[in-house]
C-alpha cells in the first residue's frame, strides 16, 4: 500500500512540474516599434527579467523571446524610453505594436568651421566691438553712408533694392535654419503636407514674424507649436487654388 502511495505522489509531482514548466516556458514573438517623427531604427529591446536583448530593423520590428510577466525595455537616442510587461493577450497576437515617443531636442546651431574661435577681431584685423555687416547690409550702408550718395541712390532707386537684397538675404538664413530643424515625414505626417509643397510651405513660415524670432532664438518648443498653426493655415491656401 505504502508502495502505492509513492507511486501516486511521484505521478503527482510529475504533473505538478510538467504543468509548471509549461507556465514559464519562453516563446519567440514579433514585434514592431511606431513613432511617425522619427527613425525607429535601431531601437535597443532588452528583457529585463532574462537580459537577452535585440535591436529593431529600419521598419522598427523585431523578436525576442519572452514569457507572461517579463518586462521588456525599450531605448535609443532619439526615443523616450519605454516598458512594457508581457501579459498572456501579448503572447497569442500576431505582432505585438509599440508605440514610443520622440523625444524633444533643442535645436544647435551648425557650425561648419569655427577655426578654433579666430575671428577678424583677434587678429587686429577690425577694433573690438566694431559692428559687421553683412554682403547686403555692406552695399545698403555704402548707398546711404554719404547725403549726396542718400540723394542719388534714393532717386534711383537703389537704396530700396539693396534694402531687398538684405530681407533676401535674412529670409535665405532662416530656410537654412528651418531645413535642418525638421525631417520630411514631420512635414507628411505629422503637418499633413504634401511632399511637394514643403519647400513652398517652409517660405511661407519664415515669412511669419513670430516663427522668425522662434528660429533665431533657437525655441524649437516655440517653433512646433506655431508651426502647427501655420500648416493649417497653409492647407487652407492650397485647397483654396484648387
Amino acid at each position: 500500500m505504502k508502495g502505492n502511495n509513492a507511486f501516486y505522489l511521484i505521478l503527482f509531482l510529475f504533473f505538478v512540474e510538467l504543468s509548471f514548466g509549461q507556465n514559464t516556458a519562453s516563446k519567440e514573438i514579433l514585434g514592431q516599434i511606431l513613432e511617425k517623427s522619427t527613425s525607429v531604427n535601431g531601437v535597443n529591446i532588452i528583457n529585463n527579467t532574462t537580459q537577452v536583448s535585440t535591436v529593431s530593423d529600419d521598419d522598427g520590428r523585431f523578436s525576442i523571446a519572452v514569457k507572461e510577466g517579463d518586462v521588456l525595455v525599450f531605448s535609443a537616442v532619439n526615443l523616450e524610453p519605454y516598458k512594457r510587461r508581457i501579459s498572456a493577450e501579448d503572447l497569442r497576437i500576431s505582432l505585438l505594436v509599440i508605440k514610443m515617443t520622440a523625444k524633444e531636442i533643442e535645436l544647435k546651431e551648425v557650425v561648419v568651421n569655427d577655426n578654433l574661435g579666430i575671428t577678424a577681431e583677434n587678429l587686429g584685423i577690425i577694433p573690438h566691438g566694431q559692428k559687421t555687416y553683412t554682403p547686403a547690409e555692406r552695399k545698403v550702408y555704402t548707398a546711404t553712408s554719404t547725403s549726396i550718395d542718400k540723394i542719388l541712390n534714393g532717386i534711383s532707386g537703389r537704396t530700396a533694392m539693396l534694402k531687398k537684397e538684405v530681407n533676401v538675404e535674412k529670409k535665405e538664413a532662416l530656410f537654412r535654419k528651418i531645413e535642418y530643424l525638421f525631417d520630411e515625414n514631420y512635414y507628411t505626417e505629422r503637418l499633413k503636407i504634401p511632399v511637394d509643397d514643403i519647400k513652398g510651405f517652409q517660405l511661407y513660415c519664415v515669412d511669419d514674424a513670430d516663427f522668425a524670432v522662434s528660429l533665431n532664438t533657437k525655441n524649437k518648443t516655440m517653433s512646433m507649436f506655431l508651426i502647427t498653426d501655420l500648416a493649417r493655415k497653409y492647407l487652407i491656401i492650397l485647397k483654396n487654388e484648387k
